[in-house]
This record gives structure tokens, C-alpha cells and sequence, in this order.
């Protein structure tokens, strides 16, 4: 769904915009939109300035003209130059994302170590994090554009699903009521905060337009309540907290996108949460009960006689206590202590002797 910006030069008029704006907010599907970063292996950089032929400090009007010029040059229904259809293509591309400011804004944060065309470019994971984009579900096209479906790997990795974007409105939107765009932002939570459920400052970056007519950052710090139970991909919905109305209309709503930051001993699949535990070879071969951590808490942990190392160990339900709770996965982990001695040697020396016809590796076909 493309989404419809008031500005000063559209050709449409202030009425009819507004009431296709109406139109379009009503009949879509209020769902919340986010920035999902598809990797689909490393790729080429793509420097959007260079393709336009524009410096990074231009300015908004100026990537405008830019793009009408080159858009003229090779429009592929005019343009005699062999390769007219696939610069074009790359063109809309580029204005796509430096004609937003919110776009523009999070690439020029991302690619400030990377040249054109230079290969290997995956973008970090946490990479969009804190920042907050306005709009529709789904980029809408440029003018003359087959819209983001007919973009590069590159641009879908990074704004396959980014919103419509910034927002303006023209002289005489006050005579117009409309709600106010949804905006949605990814942030970063820790786990323990969705095993007990919490209160976080968590701080935005927004857009806006600086007086030299250039996009600036902008941050604002919310006090968000963090539900028990939240898993990775789950959103938070904050009333009132989008965009501002038009004409005194309704504020949109503002998403969060809850995503964990990585931990040092837990890894989460869903509401499971899985730790790699080490223990002893004694404790492997006599078993016991010995102390664990969980995102909770310390707990007792019974290890079984004789137990092999990688094997994995269930707990029910002490995983994230979601509406379904998941389970706590520990995989056991023989570790030997780093400096044996040689009573320690002559120990294992023995058990070698004892269990001569031990042997772990007959199931693959190797004898002694």
C-alpha cells in the first residue's frame, strides 16, 4: 500500500488526497509493521549518492531535482542509452530511500564505513534499533517506479518492510481532520526482563526536518512497561504515542518490536531458552545434585549417573512464562580440569585399564 505525503508541489489536490489517504487508512488491515532484516548471505554496497550523482550533505530539494533529471536521461521509453532500463531501475531505488528522511537518516548511519560496491555487506542485526519509522506496512513505489518489489537484495535487507516514512502537510492540512500515522521502532530488552516483567527507559531516535533542510535525529525517552512474559518478535502497543493528527485528529499509536539483547549464557528459540551447562567427569560418571542458573533464579539441578556428554536435559515450563511457557533445555558438557596432575593421570590410566573394552566410536564402524 503506497503511502501519500502532502507536499508543497503534488500534483494532486489538498481534497482529493486526503480523501484517498482515508480511503487507503480504512480499508487496510491495522497490522503492526516492522523492520525485518532478511540476509540472504553478504552482498554489494550500494552508495544511493553516488548512483544520484549528489553529495551526502545535499539537500532534500536537491535529491528531488537530481532524481527528475536522471529520471528524464533514462527513462527506458526515451532513453537511447544501452543500459537506460536498469539505471533507471537502480535510480528509483535510490531515491526510494533519500527522498524519506527517516530512510535516508538510518542508511547513512549504517553505511558510514562502506564504499560502493564493495562486496561482503551484511547489516548487523541491531542495526535499526531504537529507531522510529512512520507509516504504511510496506515501501511504497517512487514516481515512475515499479515500487520495492523490483528492488535489490540490498534495499530489501534493509527496508523490505520499512513504513511509508516521514510525514509532512502542506498549507491549509488544518482545514482537513485525519489521524495521525502508527509508527513502530525495534528495541532491545534484556531476557530477565521478560522472565519477571519490568518498567525500562527506553529512548527513540525520530526524524525531523532541520532548518537548513537537512534530516536530523531527534531522541525521546519513554517509560515503557515491559509485560511478563513478552517473547522475541511480540509487539507493545503504546496509545497515542505515533504521529499527531491533522486538523486535531487522533494521534496514531506507537509499536514496539521487542527483540532480546544476546546474552552470555542463554540462547532463545521462541519461549525455550536453552543453556550449554559444564560439568565434571566425576559429576558425569557418579551424578549428583549441584547448583544452576535460570533467568529466575539459582536452582537444583539432579544429574544422572553415568550420563554422556551433549546430552540434553528438559525442565517444563521454566522457560519464558508466555501464555504457553516454554522449557528451560540444558546440554551437559564434560569439561576436564585444565592442569592434571600426575596422580590425576595415573587415575585415568587406570580406568583406561578397567575398561579396555570400552569403546565410544564402535557404532561408527572403527574398532580398536
Amino acid at each position: 500500500m503506497r503511502s501519500f505525503h502532502l507536499e508543497q508541489k503534488d500534483k494532486l489536490e489538498i481534497g482529493k488526497l486526503f480523501r484517498a489517504r482515508s480511503l487507503a487508512e480504512n480499508s487496510a488491515a491495522k497490522v503492526l509493521s516492522v523492520i525485518v532484516i532478511r540476509v540472504r548471505g553478504t552482498m554489494e554496497y550500494k552508495d544511493y549518492y553516488k548512483i544520484m550523482g549528489i553529495t551526502k550533505d545535499a539537500s532534500q530539494n536537491e535529491i528531488k531535482r537530481a532524481y527528475r533529471k536522471l529520471a528524464r536521461k533514462y527513462h527506458p521509453d526515451v532513453s537511447k542509452e544501452k543500459d537506460a532500463e536498469e539505471r533507471f531501475k537502480e535510480l528509483g531505488e535510490a531515491y526510494e530511500v533519500l527522498k524519506d528522511p527517516e530512510k535516508r537518516t538510518a542508511y547513512d548511519q549504517l553505511g558510514a564505513n562502506w564504499k560502493a560496491g564493495q562486496q561482503g555487506f551484511q547489516p548487523p542485526p541491531d542495526w535499526d534499533a531504537g529507531f522510529e519509522f512512520h507509516g504504511d506496512s510496506f515501501t511504497g513505489g517512487t514516481e515512475g517506479s515499479a515500487g520495492a518489489a523490483g528492488f535489490s537484495d540490498f534495499f530489501e535487507s534493509l527496508f523490505g518492510r520499512a513504513g511509508g516514512g516521514f510525514q509532512s502537510h502542506s498549507a491549509g492540512a488544518e482545514h482537513y481532520q485525519m489521524r495521525g500515522q502508527d509508527s513502530h521502532a525495534k528495541v532491545f530488552i534484556d531476557l530477565e526482563d521478560a522472565y519477571q516483567g519490568t518498567s525500562r527507559n527506553l529512548t527513540l531516535r525520530s526524524t525531523i526536518m532541520g532548518p537548513d533542510g537537512h534530516p536530523q535525529l531527534q531522541p525521546r525517552t519513554l517509560n515503557v512497561k515491559i509485560p511478563k512474559g513478552i517473547k522475541a518478535g511480540q509487539n507493545i502497543r503504546l496509545k497515542g504515542q505515533g504521529s499527531p493528527g491533522v486538523g486535531g485528529g487522533q494521534a496514531g499509536d506507537l509499536y514496539l518490536e521487542i527483540e532480546f539483547n544476546p546474552h552470555s549464557i542463554y540462547k532463545v528459540n521462541g519461549a525455550d531458552v536453552s543453556l550449554e551447562l559444564p560439568i565434571t567427569p566425576w559429576e558425569a560418571a557418579l551424578g549428583g545434585k549441584i547448583k544452576i542458573p535460570t533467568p529466575s533464579g539459582m536452582i537444583d539441578l539432579k544429574i544422572p549417573e553415568n550420563i554422556s556428554s551433549g546430552k540434553k536435559m528438559r525442565l517444563k515450563q521454566r522457560g519464558i512464562p508466555a501464555k504457553q511457557p516454554g522449557d528451560f533445555y540444558i546440554t551437559l558438557m564434560i569439561v576436564l580440569p585444565e592442569n592434571l596432575s600426575e596422580e590425576d593421570k595415573a587415575l585415568f590410566k587406570k580406568l583406561q585399564q578397567t575398561n579396555s573394552h570400552f569403546n565410544p566410536r564402535t557404532k561408527l564402524g572403527l574398532g580398536k
